[in-house]
């Protein structure tokens, strides 16, 4: 029986206002790079298996260096434009994703965030937000009303290892009090991060795919909306 439900934060909870794919046309336009929402929304998926994947290793991004990390960006952005159909060399993307920086944005939550949170207090689920990020979560989650739904936040900036790793994970499970592994459903946007990382330590994965950009996926329960993890769980 599912006591506990764990969220991840960016493209689960939380997306770029404006959206990515409309800060990244509006960054590609000043090239003469003309790209498509579906394109973007399939580099963006490739993009971001890389990011998934630098993260996993021994040096996560946020431990790189400034230079360090603007060289993983700059490939970042090629692999976004790679999977949209168009090939740059890495040090166009660089500048590319210079010109994504200078666009203004925020974040803002996915429409069914809320809604599906209030149908989960109401089964009386525990909730937690795991993210690889090293910001303060607890501020963020005041500022995007997120704070009065959820019971804890654990980030890797605050356990020194991010998802798929466990440290952040055993966190989790510890601030959620009297639950096992398998008593807990872990939902992300990212099978390296999060699907691995929660099946690594017995608890149970769910795939969002927002996009529909992970159908290769099947061994693990995929849904498009949060408010699928509600049926889920029956």
């Amino acid at each position: 029986m599912i006591k506990a439900v764990f969220l991840d934060f960016y493209n689960t909870l939380v997306h770029f206002s404006p959206m990515r794919e409309d800060v990244q046309a509006r960054a590609c336009s000043s090239f003469g790079i003309q790209t498509t929402p579906d394109g973007l929304a399939r580099g963006y998926a490739l993009a971001d298996a890389y990011m998934d994947s630098e993260n996993a290793g021994d040096l996560p991004l946020a431990r790189r260096s400034q230079e360090e990390q603007r060289r993983f960006f700059a490939e970042y952005e090629r692999l976004i434009l790679q999977g949209a159909g168009v090939d740059v060399d890495l040090p166009t993307a660089g500048r590319i994703w210079d010109n994504v920086l200078r666009v203004p944005h925020g974040l803002a939550l996915y429409d069914d965030v809320l809604p599906a949170l209030d149908l989960l207090r109401l089964r009386e689920m525990t909730l937690g937000v795991l993210s690889n990020i090293n910001r303060d979560m607890e501020t963020l989650s005041q500022e995007l009303g997120l704070a009065p739904y959820l019971d804890f936040t654990v980030t890797s900036g605050e356990v020194g290892r991010g998802k798929p790793h466990p440290p952040i994970f055993l966190a989790a499970l510890e601030r959620a009090g009297v639950v096992e592994p398998r008593e807990v459903l872990h939902v992300g946007d990212s099978y390296a991060s999060d699907v691995l990382g929660a099946r690594g330590v017995g608890i149970h994965p769910l795939l969002l795919d927002r996009d529909g950009t992970q159908t290769h996926v099947t061994d693990c329960p995929r849904i498009s909306s949060l408010m699928e993890v509600v049926e889920h769980l029956g």
